[in-house]
């Protein structure tokens, strides 16, 4: 079944509307919580008044900073150092603050009642001491010493100075370039938005001393750790469960202060707590995603040859430090930034800062779309300043079929991939050669027509263990557990399909289980593109398991030496004879016999890669972008679901569409978050896609895991991310503009074409 287009297997319940997302789930008796937030982005608290609050009808406790004083802090699971050795900075963070508020929407105080409207009455009862402080939102400003400070034991609110490379030897590259091009971006701050809120239901088993906490996330095991981490008590007294997740994108993978608010209460009142937020509250406690402010740039030599990239600037992590936040504008930059070329030299030297804004961490891609962004922008600038066509630019720096393995700046050894071919497919299915036509065409009706081309390459995420169970039901279905957790990607299918491959069980007998962390023995969850990679290898050397075992059995009952026992097609047959049992009948013949729970050993990063070709046509008069045209081929390696990668590609693309033309969370000079609300906030709709998303395969199969796959959740974003600005700038170089910040909305788009009218730039046009 690898490689068949076979339809998602969830998908019929979903469109029934028999989902079971979080808030579809009640237990008996259970209480509502509301969240109290600060209102400030900034400032000391010197008091927290919540008794009219308490004597509000059905209120059943206030909880405060003192109640939940017992437990430990909410962790950052990265330990970088800073490019002096020294540890980097990890404040402290609780669940509810209790010195000071750090952004509007810290939470404060959590209010349980006997309904949820109680809840919220009551919280808006919640009276707050604060004394407000000066704000800072962006990480540039929080750089400059006059700041306003977020924590004493962090100077200067650097929680990590990064450095990777050698920068005397970057220096010396740049130095002796014949061209060195240089632009200043902007990866703007997205809020994750996504379809579903966060919610949670708690329950405690006072006889057991046992959590269950359901809530949607990312990977059942982990999270379920992390809990059990911040209550203080062995892993085995929390169970994490999770249904049917509405979207996640990074934003839901960890433990919020909420849930830890609903663990307390449950334990309090001995009743089950349930929480979902608003979508308002969602805009201000969900994690958001990117902001970046960087400095890019290129050396090369006469001929165009890449020598050295160097990569500076600042990565916001808003006002606490999240599992993974310190990884996008630091190692993750590192790893992707050299994608498909030859660049000998490399410096990132990055510093992560804290501003009184929402915490940011993971989103779709997490670092590796900015650090391709980064590149391809250089690109097509150091092409324009020295009269290269940035096609064969491109071309002169491709890393070669016969360098693979390849050892790039960055550390990473590429083992597979054909870089060049990708892209000339690309440049073939993108139509590039008849562009000219088009571009004219579009002039005749007074639009400026720009082509993008965006190459990429992404290292998915670090190398991990996975689990792969595979179990042998009564009713002759079988379980497949693994530690991934599908929450909108359609696991099921694919994997089914990867087990049905290796063990000839019937795919439609095969049931899932992701979402329980007690049949769980590991997980490392979803993100960094790692699903197939990773349970894809757990459920192949699992499945290897079960036939080994299974030859044994066999042996027995065919009285046959298990050496001469052959597997194939799902039966265990007596080589040279037509004697054979099939492995649903052993397994019922021999219960649990064939049972399989394994955990593999570390499995290493790939290296899926592509080439996106975006076309886009402006209206000079409105700044109006419409994408019209969009092309990819991409490499996956060994594609199991043909039609889920379709989708993942479709999915990633209109999120970089997103950013790129519209997605910006903007704050004031208070910390006050101006876009709150899809009032504000503009996401992409279907009317905002091109009519075709185009993707086709160029599959080199990757060697370091068995089914030779590399991951495809988070690529669209990369290709699009880089291929739809390319195409913005290119259109506006009618007008002499030769870089632009991404998002190109409409005011903005206008109001750089009118300064560029009056011979303006608006600090747009970059330095070479």
């Amino acid at each position: 079944m690898i490689g068949e287009s076979v339809q998602r297997t969830e998908d019929p319940t979903l469109l029934r509307g028999e989902g079971r997302y979080t808030d579809d789930l009640n237990e008996p008796g259970q209480a509502y919580a509301h969240m109290v937030r600060s209102p400030h982005a900034h400032g000391v608290l010197r008091g927290v008044n919540a008794e009219a609050a308490r004597k509000m009808p059905g209120v059943l406790a206030v909880y405060t900073a003192a109640d939940l004083a017992a437990y430990g802090p909410h962790k950052c699971m990265l330990d970088f150092k800073q490019r002096d050795g020294s540890p980097m900075k990890r404040p402290i963070r609780r669940s509810l603050a209790s010195d000071k508020v750090r952004f509007v929407g810290d939470p404060v105080a959590c209010v349980v009642a006997d309904s949820a409207v109680q809840a919220k009455d009551a919280a808006e009862a919640v009276e707050l001491d604060v004394e407000p402080l000066p704000a800072v939102s962006l990480a540039s400003a929080a750089a400059k010493p006059d700041a306003p400070q977020l924590y004493d034991d962090v100077p200067g609110n650097v929680a990590l100075d990064f450095l990777f490379g050698e920068p005397e030897k970057v220096a010396e590259a740049f130095r002796n370039a014949f061209h060195v091009s240089k632009l200043t971006l902007r990866n703007t701050r997205v809020v994750v938005a996504a379809m579903e809120p966060r919610a949670a239901l708690c329950a405690y088993d006072a006889a057991a001393g046992r959590w269950t906490l359901t809530a949607p996330g990312q990977g059942v095991f982990a999270m379920k750790n992390q809990l059990a981490d911040i209550l203080g008590v062995p892993q085995d007294k929390v169970r994490l469960r999770t249904f049917h997740v509405g979207g996640s994108f990074g934003m839901k993978g960890s433990i919020y202060p909420e849930y830890v608010c609903l663990a307390h209460a449950a334990r309090a009142l001995a009743r089950p707590v349930k929480w979902t937020d608003e979508r308002s509250g969602s805009f201000l406690s969900d994690q958001h995603g990117r902001d970046h402010e960087m400095t890019a740039e290129l050396a090369l030599d006469k001929d165009g040859r890449f020598l050295a990239v160097r990569v500076t600037g600042y990565g916001n992590v808003g006002a606490y430090l999240g599992t993974v936040a310190p990884q996008p504008p630091s190692m993750n930059v590192v790893r992707n930034v050299t994608s498909v070329y030859r660049t000998p030299l490399l410096e990132v030297s990055t510093k992560v800062m804290f501003t009184n804004t929402t915490p940011v961490s993971a989103y779709r891609g997490a670092g590796r779309p900015e650090a391709n962004y980064y590149m391809e922008r250089l690109i097509d600038e150091a092409a324009r300043g020295m009269g290269i066509d940035r096609l064969e630019l491109r071309r002169r720096n491709h890393v070669r079929p016969q360098e693979i393995p390849y050892k790039a700046a960055s550390g990473m050894t590429y083992d597979s991939g054909d870089f060049g071919k990708v892209f000339e497919k690309a440049l073939q299915a993108g139509d590039v050669k008849n562009f000219e036509l088009r571009k004219a065409e579009a002039k005749k009706r007074g639009k400026l027509r720009g082509l993008g081309i965006g190459s990429y390459l992404e290292v998915t995420a670090p190398p991990n263990k996975e689990m792969g169970g595979v179990t042998f039901e009564g009713d002759g279905s079988v379980k497949l557990i693994t530690g991934t957790l599908d929450y909108g990607q359609g696991h099921a299918a694919p994997f089914a399909q990867v087990l049905a491959a290796r063990l000839g069980v019937p795919f439609e007998s095969i049931r899932l289980v992701q979402g329980d962390s007690d049949e769980l023995v590991f997980g490392a969850g979803t993100g960094g593109s790692r699903s197939m990679m990773m349970s894809g290898a757990a459920i192949a050397e699992a499945s290897d398991l079960v036939i080994k075992k299974g030859k044994e059995l066999a042996g027995e009952a065919l009285e046959a030496a298990p050496a001469d026992i052959e597997f194939r097609e799902g039966r265990f047959v007596v080589a040279g004879t037509d004697r054979s049992i099939g492995i649903s009948e052993l397994a019922e013949k021999n219960p649990k016999k064939l049972d399989v729970s394994h955990v593999t050993e570390v499995i290493p990063s790939a290296f899926p890669n592509g080439c996106h070709v975006c076309e886009v046509e402006i209206d000079p008069e409105t700044g109006v972008v419409e994408v019209v045209r969009y092309s990819s081929v991409n490499d996956f390696g060994t594609i199991v679901n043909p039609l889920l990668v379709e989708g993942q590609i479709h999915g990633g693309v209109v999120q970089g569409i997103g950013q790129c033309l519209m997605e910006n969370a903007q704050y004031d000079a208070e910390g006050q978050l101006l876009t709150g609300s899809f009032m504000d906030y503009a996401m992409p709709r279907a009317n905002d896609t091109p009519a075709a998303i185009g993707w086709q395969s160029h599959p080199v199969p990757a060697t370091t895991n068995p089914l030779g796959v590399k991951g495809c959740g988070e690529a669209g974003c990369a290709g699009a991310m880089t291929s739809v600005m390319n195409a913005v700038v290119d259109a506006l170089s009618a007008y002499g503009i030769r870089h632009f910040d991404m998002p190109a909305s409409p005011p903005r788009v206008w109001e750089a074409i009118k300064n560029a009218r009056h011979g303006e730039n608006r600090g747009q046009t970059p330095q070479t």
